[in-house]
């Protein structure tokens, strides 16, 4: 009865049984599990062939340590069970080239030998090779080795497949907080836009000079070899440059007609009071807005204010809003004027050059003079600031350059 029930199965008596192996223990499913056998005996890889194939393995044949090394790559196997002895290339120089080949790294390498000395098991072992198998066979043995070695290596890929998909998972949840964090920029600006706009209601600016001036900023900062986080860091702060002008009272702001002495002094500390509006934050276009507000008054021979500060001790970003600043009121029209022309308005500033600005500054803005007349085109007035709506101020011209 035992020998037609082995007959029956597939099996010789002596043979071990085992279901086919395609699911890991853990509950992980897996593909039909492939070993390569590797000896240049072909009695030795008919052994092999013999007792693991009924057991539901692939069995792929290889009879050297070259071609072991094209076939691996190629089928990919799950385990290869390497023979120590053989011509041309022996089995601890396949075990190295298949280890420090990246296809093949992470294939488990059994090496079956008679070898027996322990030197040559640390040989082994420090070429790469995971377990040993003697010969001549013992199959019991075998099948341990071969069981043990392909439950670790399909632990190992499923560790490695989650990794890879957590990866996967992570570069696709980065791709979208990228996407998402492209956006913020563009709010944050909209939103000191869109704040400093409440100027309208209290300064002669609408709220597309803002917007204006800021990119005026950008633009020669640029020109001027400023790197990316910089540029937008002017782009962010310019716009704030007036903020301390909701510390000075009405009847000065709102005043028709020329300021007194006294008058001018209160006015002239709005740099002061938008400067300590700003301090102490720790965002650095924060920071940056803090020193604009304080010095975007400031003229390059020292008679500007609120510090008197003279050439190289102003801030650059400072001079470069000045520039900007000025260009714009000249050529926007308010209810006391018309916009003065693109080319008196050049002029202006190029007379002023070594005087109110800095002449470095003065060349870098007529530098991009074609792309400040295309900002100037993008953003235009929308309508007359509310300050003028609701006052009757009227200023000459010359009180542009003066008051900026």
């Amino acid at each position: 009865m035992k020998a037609e029930s082995s007959k029956r199965s597939g099996q010789r008596p002596n043979q071990p049984t085992a279901a086919t192996p395609t699911i890991f223990s853990a509950g992980i499913m897996a593909k039909r599990q492939i070993i390569m056998a590797v000896d240049d005996e072909e009695s030795n890889l008919r052994v092999i062939e013999t007792l693991l194939t009924p057991l539901g393995y692939e069995i792929v044949q290889t009879r050297d340590g070259p071609e072991a090394l094209e076939t691996a790559i190629k089928v990919s196997p799950d385990l290869i069970l390497l023979d120590a002895v053989m011509p041309e290339m022996n089995g601890f120089k396949t075990a190295r080239r298949l280890k420090s080949n990246k296809e093949t790294e992470d294939i488990p390498i059994v090496m079956v030998s008679s070898l027996k000395d322990t030197e040559d098991r640390i040989k082994a072992m420090d070429a790469g090779v995971d377990d040993f198998l003697n010969k001549p066979f013992d199959a019991p043995e075998l099948l341990v080795r071969v069981r043990s070695t392909l439950k670790v290596k399909a632990y190992n890929d499923h560790v490695r497949n989650c990794r890879k998909e957590l990866e996967q998972e992570v570069a696709e949840r980065t791709k979208q907080l990228r996407i998402a964090l492209k956006g913020i920029p563009q709010a944050a600006l909209e939103t000191i836009y869109r704040l400093t706009r409440a100027s309208e209601y209290r300064d002669e600016d609408t709220g597309a000079h803002i917007q204006r001036m800021s990119h005026y900023t950008a633009a020669v900062a640029k020109n001027l070899g400023f790197d990316e986080t910089s540029i937008e860091r002017i782009l962010y702060a310019s716009p704030m440059h007036d903020v301390g002008k909701i510390g000075i009272p009405d009847e000065i702001l709102l005043k028709a007609g020329k300021l007194t002495d006294q008058e001018w002094e209160i006015m002239k500390r709005h740099t002061v009071i938008g400067s300590r509006i700003l301090e102490g934050s720790q965002a650095d276009f924060i920071k940056l807005a803090e020193e604009i507000a304080l010095t975007h008054h400031e003229k390059w021979d020292g008679t500007g204010y609120p510090n008197g500060l003279k050439g190289e001790g102003i801030p650059v970003e400072g001079n470069i809003t000045a520039i900007a600043d000025v260009f714009d009121a000249l050529t926007s029209k308010r209810p006391y004027k018309e916009p003065y022309s693109v080319e008196k308005s050049f002029d202006i500033i190029s007379d002023s050059r070594g005087t109110h600005f800095d002449p470095r500054i003065v060349d870098a803005f007529f530098d991009v003079k074609e792309e400040i007349l295309d900002i100037k085109e993008k953003y235009k007035d929308n309508g007359e600031s509310m300050l003028y709506k609701k006052s009757g101020v009227f200023k000459k011209p010359e009180e542009i350059l003066k008051n900026s």
